[in-house]
Formats: structure tokens, sequence, C-alpha cells
């Protein structure tokens, strides 16, 4: 442990015992009954305040605002809250939508290599990825898997898929960006807590809301239905009560865009063409551009039943369920330039240009037998779901003793069990040309040749693969709140947790292709849509062909065997997508939570023990354990284990009467992602690279110091400004090694440049800024600024030092107007250039980018209202690259509108 790590462990311990000996010298002063039922009455109170702003229902846009920074204003720990409006009804259509609008906090699209989407599907907090933020809903972890067939696979993070918690769930969300020793280990700087609702929570006997709409996607042109409903009763008494909310959600997605599969290849400085042409030895060109056209329905639906029972004043036993699936069945199309298969050793025309080490401008004239374009259309039958059980207990078992127990299972599947596959070429002899403008506009390019049905020269498929996630956990909680009568220690926390957490990949069937292309070539086809890609600019193929889902689908599973066993090397068993990493983790912590005349806070220790075992594959062997005809493997099992005790201590001192000073310091523990951990090595013949994990990977240990200044000067008014730094021993980053994998081409070993995730340290600091100002009584803003400046030591390809995630500067402008009877709200949000991670051997970026959303709602009556939302208002242009003069792809999603009507009784 550092020297710096000691000081911080040691100042912390110092807190618990000086609030301890405050408590004890204060407790022999407290002599008289009459003191004592004070203090009883006191801590009573305590509770029940504390119980009631985590219950209260708030209605509209102003109510909801309020709510929040009453809450945020109350805790002893840096946060920040997003509350819904009424029943039902975030403040948008996803609850990461929701959250980026919120200082410190980042969202993206997608969590792996598939690109820019228009619904955001991950969060990360103060300039770190996706993978370091823990999400929790209702206190508890969610098995989370992914509808994308990589994410499946070897791209898996611990970050949870927002795109299956609809906001209609939500009654708050409360971001914790500094930790305490009583929340559950796993955030660098805290968790993301996604809180539902309760039973008995409800004002009524008898509650309901209901939600009937529709959203037009204008990418697709289609309108798709939406509902939520919820009903919740509760008996006289107030003793007893059933909650149950259902949803059903659809919507067409389509993205048009150019893509640059793998970036930019390097002409050989020994190749004949380099000889010939010395200016163009170790001069990249483009080795794939495509005219890439996605297209996708999105059909989520599932609900939540929640069940109180409170027998007596002192005990209330709860079970809560929840389930969560959506289809996501795709078609993606990408009609390509193959640089690679001539612009490595096929000379240009005279007159081309280099620039930056890029050949920037080209024209190749047309080689008979050289194919010139190669075209993937792979259509493929998606999901993902995820589901909860709990069985909950608070019990207060006296008034100075309060505990509450939590068991529970959850289970996340991400699965694509088909495949349909079609690899064609074409352009046979038809020569291309290109001219590329950096990484700010799409490269113009253009092929020749017959690039219809009829110039298809080869076919290829691999589909029929299939391929599934599995991500569960089981776990119980034992959590105790002892309350003093008198003293500077108002109560202390102390408890247990257990957790078993399992995640794998499977790859264990598979179809054998026959000979479909006789089968296909004359199957029904499609064009791509007349304004395909005007959004995002450039001169490349859009008036294209492609083989309909429908036909591609059928043709392959006419002419495929399916294997009754995919074993063995000519078995479709693909070992190299296997891997499987399971978890143990057992904790147990200790805070304080103390109060005087115009200050609070706490401080505590959480000791975390986790045993890890790890199974993978190592494709590094010529005797292997396992083969098939995707290569062969040895089997490796690893086994890790840590233990560490992480301080935490949170300062709040009210300054004035509306301002608000904090300080909060704190060690963490965030275990590297599953696929660090367990991918399996693999290698690529194409172009001798590869990849795979690393089970000897350490945690990351952060440790982070908080201060910040808040000045809440009216209702619904707040100034303030925070500053932090996150030091990070052992950050995971991606590093290239060359390594002897098997080939299966040559079936021996063979160098391969293989990218693999390795420890180095890392550093955050920052600076977030809000100002949230009423104007009126029906008008408000809302703004703020996060600064975050990451770096580690680990140097990447590129020479730099970048953190994946990390957005140098985020900002949020929004503004709303709300009487008793409409009410409107428009935001703009922007992120600058982060680093996404690898293109095979190559780190690259995605671009800044902003978003524009509006919504109007209109109140009929008291049980009626009309909603309009609109998400992506810009259209904004999605840009990744991977550098100032290789651009990586461009993407298009269109906008969504969302109209809505809302009974509530």
């Amino acid at each position: 442990m550092s020297h710096r790590k000691t000081l911080l462990a040691a100042s912390i311990v110092a807190s618990l015992c000086l609030a301890g000996a405050l408590h004890a010298q204060d407790a022999d002063q407290a002599t008289t009954g009459a003191d004592a039922t004070t203090q009883t009455s006191k801590a009573q109170s305590e509770k029940d305040r504390i119980k009631q702003l985590s219950t209260v229902t708030v209605t509209g846009i102003r109510g909801s605002v309020e709510k929040a920074l009453d809450i945020k204003r109350d805790s002893n720990s840096t946060m920040e809250v997003v509350t819904a409006e009424d029943v039902g009804k975030l403040p948008a259509h996803n609850v990461a939508d929701t959250l980026q609008r919120l200082p410190g906090v980042n969202i993206s699209s997608s969590s792996a290599d598939e690109g820019g989407f228009d619904e955001a599907d991950r969060v990360s907090l103060r300039g770190t990825s996706p993978s370091l933020t823990q999400t929790l809903i209702n206190g508890h972890g969610v098995g989370s898997a992914d509808w994308f067939v990589l994410s499946q696979g070897n791209n898996v993070g611990r970050s949870v898929s927002y795109t299956l918690l609809p906001s209609e769930l939500v009654s708050r969300v409360e971001v914790h960006k500094s930790s305490e020793a009583r929340f559950q280990d796993g955030g660098t700087t805290g968790n993301v807590n996604i809180i539902t609702r309760k039973p008995l929570d409800f004002e009524k006997q008898v509650s309901g809301a209901l939600s009937l709409g529709g959203v037009y996607a204008d990418g697709p042109g289609k309108t798709d239905p939406q509902f939520s409903g919820l009903f919740n009763y509760k008996n006289d008494q107030n003793n007893f009560g059933v909650m149950v909310q259902a949803f059903k959600q659809k919507r067409h997605l389509r993205r048009e865009a150019q893509e640059v599969p793998g970036g930019f290849a390097v002409i050989d400085p020994t190749s004949p063409l380099a000889q010939s042409n010395p200016d163009l030895a170790g001069v990249s060109v483009p080795g794939l551009l495509g005219s890439t056209l996605f297209e996708q329905v999105r059909d989520r639906k599932g609900g939540l039943v929640e069940v109180q029972f409170r027998p007596s004043d002192d005990l209330t036993v709860s079970a809560s369920g929840f389930y969560s699936k959506m289809e996501a069945n795709n078609y993606n199309r990408n009609f390509m330039l193959w640089g690679g298969n001539f612009a490595t050793s096929q000379a240009p025309e005279p007159g081309y240009t280099v620039r930056d080490g890029v050949l920037t401008n080209a024209t190749y004239a047309g080689v008979p037998g050289t194919n010139y374009v190669v075209y993937d259309m792979i259509y493929r039958e998606a999901s993902s779901k995820t589901q909860y059980y709990t069985l909950d207990a608070e019990w207060n078992i006296s008034d100075n003793l309060s505990a509450k127990f939590q068991a529970g299972t959850t289970k996340g599947v991400g699965e694509t069990p088909r495949q349909f596959i079609a690899e064609v070429t074409a352009a046979n002899g038809g020569g291309a040309s290109w001219t590329t403008h950096g990484n700010s506009a799409p490269v113009d390019w253009s092929v020749g040749g017959d690039i219809s049905p009829a110039g298809v020269t080869s076919f290829g498929t691999w589909g029929n693969q299939e391929v599934r996630a599995v991500d569960k956990e089981n776990w119980f909680t034992a959590d105790f709140s002892q309350y003093f009568n008198a003293g500077v220690v108002q109560s202390f926390d102390y408890g247990v947790r257990y957790a078993k957490h399992d995640r794998e990949a499977q790859s264990p069937e598979g179809a054998s292709p026959g000979d479909i292309w006789p089968a296909l070539q004359n199957g029904a086809t499609a064009n791509y849509p007349g304004n395909f890609a005007e959004g995002i600019g450039g001169s490349f193929p859009r008036d294209l062909w492609y083989f309909t889902p429908d036909a591609l689908k059928q043709a392959i599973i006419a002419n495929s065997t399916w294997l009754s066993n995919n074993d063995g090397p000519t078995g479709r068993h693909n070992y190299g997508a296997e891997w499987s990493v399971d978890e143990k983790n057992l904790a147990a912590y200790f805070q304080l939570n103390f109060e005087g005349e115009n200050w609070s806070g706490n401080a505590g220790l959480r000791y975390v023990h986790i045993k890890q075992g790890i199974d993978t594959y190592f494709a590094d062997t010529v005797t292997p354990d396992v083969s098939s005809l995707f290569g062969a493997w040895d089997r490796r099992h690893y086994d890790n284990s840590y233990s560490r005790v992480l301080p935490s201590a949170n300062l709040k001192f009210n300054m004035a009467e509306n301002v608000v000073f904090r300080f909060a310091a704190s060690q963490t523990q965030t275990l590297p992602d599953y696929s660090a951990l367990g991918a399996s090595s693999y290698g690529s013949d194409l172009n001798r690279t590869g990849g795979g994990g690393n089970p000897k990977l350490k945690p990351v240990i952060s440790t982070n110091l908080d201060a910040g200044l808040e000045w809440y000067f009216m209702p619904r008014g707040l100034l303030s400004a925070t500053a932090y730094s996150m030091n990070m021993k052992d950050y995971v980053a991606y590093g290239v090694q060359t390594q002897m994998l098997f080939s299966e081409l040559t079936h021996q070993l063979e160098a391969y440049q293989v990218s693999m995730p390795i420890n180095a340290d890392a550093k955050v600091t920052g600076v977030e800024l809000a100002y949230d100002q009423p104007i009126g009584e029906y008008f408000g803003i809302n703004t703020n600024y996060t600064y975050a400046d990451g770096s580690s030591d680990y140097t990447w390809a590129d020479g730099s030092n970048h953190l994946l995630g990390t957005s140098k500067n985020t900002y949020n402008v929004g503004a709303y107007f709300e009487n008793d009877t409409f009410g409107a709200r428009v935001s703009y949000t922007r992120r600058s250039s982060f680093l996404i991670g690898l293109s095979g051997t190559h780190p690259y970026y995605q671009d800044s980018f902003g978003t524009l959303s509006a919504s109007l709602s209109y109140k009929a009556t008291d049980w009626l209202s009309f909603s309009l939302d609109v998400l992506n208002l810009n259209n904004p242009t999605i840009k990744y690259y991977q550098s100032a003069a290789i651009p990586t792809s461009f993407y298009e999603n269109g906008r969504q509108y969302y109209l809505s009507a809302h009974l509530n009784f």
C-alpha cells in the first residue's frame, strides 16, 4: 500500500475514533430521563424525515426539480438526483438520456463495436468508462446482457444495458459521486441507484396510471405503439399493498452510415508496389470503405410486481419481481470498396496524392480478375432480457435499533441463436477511386464494373452460429442501524453482504453451410432508401440492392446442415468465443454517522474479500485440448483472491442558512471487465492480428477526493462548484503484444499482433459547475458544465495517454415552462471527443457530439394529460475516427417523436 493510501486510511480511522470519543463524552453528560426521552424522539424524527423524503410523490416539472434539490441538499454525501415529474414520467423516455443532463455524468449509445445509435445505452461518471460505473436497482445489482453479438462475447464490461430499463418504472434516480462504507462496492466513485415505487408509499387506497401512445421514427418512417400501465392497491389499515406495472414498447430503427471497418491498411515497404513507387512505402490506404445500412426492430416488454405487508408498526416485509425482454432482430448491409484486395499491391494512376502518411486521393484502373467490391449482408435474430426477484424485511427492533434484510437473485441473458450471413464479391475488373477529407467528413469513393446481383463473382457464408451470454447473481444482505440518545454520533451502521456472480459466454452450436448460392442468387431483392445517408454528406454508392432478410434466411436454412455433434476438428463448437468468470464477494462494513451544530457527516470502513475462478481457452498450441473448424485451443483455469479494507468519509458544513460546503475522501475497488479477465485468445489470419483476455488482471483501486460548495439561493435555485480527483492504481488499458498463435491456414504457430488488457496507473481530475435558476413562477433554466482531465501511465499506439471514455468537456443547457395547464422543456447536451478502445491494434475515438431534445405537455383534466417528446431533434451525425487524417465511421439515426396520452386515477 502506498504512503498516500496509508495516510488516507489513517485519517479516516482517526475520524472514527474522534467521533466515538465525542459521543462518549456527550453521553456522560446526558443524565436526566427527560434528556434521554428528547434524544430518543430526535432519533425517531430523523428516521421519519429520511423516510418521508424517500417516499414523497412529486408532480410537474417544478415539483420534480425542487424535490431533487431538497434530497441533494439533505444528503451527507455528494450526489445528484432526478425525480419523476409524475407517476411514470421521467423527463425522458430513457433513464440514461435523463441522467446525461446531470453534472459529472456521460452517456454513450454502444457497449462494443456496434457504432453510434440514437438511444443511450451506457452511463459513466466523472470522466471514466461505463465499466467503472455501478448501476443498482433499489440498492441491489441487476443481471445484464446485450442484444449485440459482440457484446455477448468478447466485449463484455460490468456496465448495465439501459435499453432494458424503461423510464416508466422509476420513482427517482440517485447518482452517488462519493462513496460510503454502507454502499455496495464496485463503483469507482459511487453508483447509480434506480429507485422504484412501493405500494404503501401511495396516498390513495387505489391508484393507477395508464400511458398510451406511439413513436414515429423519421429514419425508417415507421410508427409503433407504446404502452405502460400501473395499478396500486393498499388496504384501509395501510399495512398491505400490491403494485403491478406492465409495459410493451416497440420501435423501428434505421441507421445510415459510412463505415471503415478495421481502419486503414499500410503498404508494406518491402512490397513490389513500394519498390516501384517509393513514395507509397509505409503509406496508409483504406482497407474497406462501406456504404452501411442497419435496420432493427426493438420490441421491449415486461413488468414489475411489488408486494408489501406490515404486520406491525415495527416490521415490513416485501417481495419484488421484475422482468424485461427486448427482441432486437437486426439486418446490417455493408457494400464496401475492397482496398485490402488491391490497394496494397496495385499502383494507382498518376496524379495521386499523399498527405500525413495517407494516400488521400487515388484512382485505380480496372484489372481483369480483380474484385474491387466485397459486400456483407448479415441478418441476425437477437434478444436480451433481464430479471430479478427480491425478498426484503425491515424491522425496528427497538427505538434505537433497526435492521434490514434482503435476499435476491438476478439473471440477464443476451443471445443470437441464428446468424444469416452472405458475403459476395463483385465489380470484377471495374477499377476504383477515392478522396479522403480527414476525420471531419466521409470519404468520397466509387467503383466501376457490374455491382448488380449479376455481377457477383463469388459467394461465402458463415451463418447459423449461436452466441449466448448469461449473467447471474445471488445475494444476501443484513444491515443494522443503531441510534443514540445523545452526543455527536447520531447512529452507526453495520452489516454484511455475500454475493455469488457468474458471467459466461457460449458458442456451442452451429450449422455447416452447403451450396447456398444457387438458392440465393435469384432470391428476392430490395433497394437502399432513396435518400440514403444524405444527412452525413459525401459522395459514395447509394443506389444499392440487397437480398431481403427472408430470402437470405430461407436460402441458408434450406442449404445448411445442423450438426448433431459440434465437437471435434470438424464441428462448429467455437471454443474461441467461450469463457466464464465466477466471483464470490463477502463484505462487511461499519459506518459512524455524526452531526453537530451546522455540520454532519459519516466515516467508515468496508472490508471486501473476493475470490475469482476464470475458465478460458488459449490458441497458443499445436497439441490442443479441444479443436473445431474455428481453431484449436488449450483449456486454462485461473484462481484469483483479493482482500481489502476500503475507507471512506463525508463531511457537510452548513456555512450559512443556504450555503453548504462538502468534503469527501474514499478508496474504492472496481473489478476488471468480465471479458477482460476471461475472453479466450484468437488470431485472425486475414491480417495476423488477434485478441484475448488477461486472467491475471488486478482490480482497479481508486483514491478519491472531493470538495464542493453549494448555494441554494431560492426554491429550485442552485449555484454549485465541485472539484474532484481520482488516482487509480491498476487501471485497465489495452496493449498490443506479439504472441505465437495457432494458424488455421498453416496449422502451425505464427506470430500475431495481439491486443489484450493490461494494468496501468491512471488519474482523473476535474471540476463540476451547476446553475439552476427559476425565472418567475413558471419559467426556469438548468445548466451545468463538467471538466475532466484524465491520463494514464500507458502510452497508446498513437502516442497518447488517454483514458477510455474521458471527455474533457461536457455541458448541458436546459429551459422549462410550466403552469397549471401547459408544460414545455428543451435540453441540449454536448460532450467532447473520447477514446472508445482498439480497432484491431489501433486506438479509435468518438468525436464530439451534441443532442437536442424537447417536450410539450397539456393537462386537459386532473386525470387526463397529453405529451409530445422529441429526441435527437438536431439529428446529429455521430463520428468515429482513428486520427485527424483517418476516419472510422459516420452515422445518421434520425429523430424520434413520442406522442402519448396519460390517464391517472
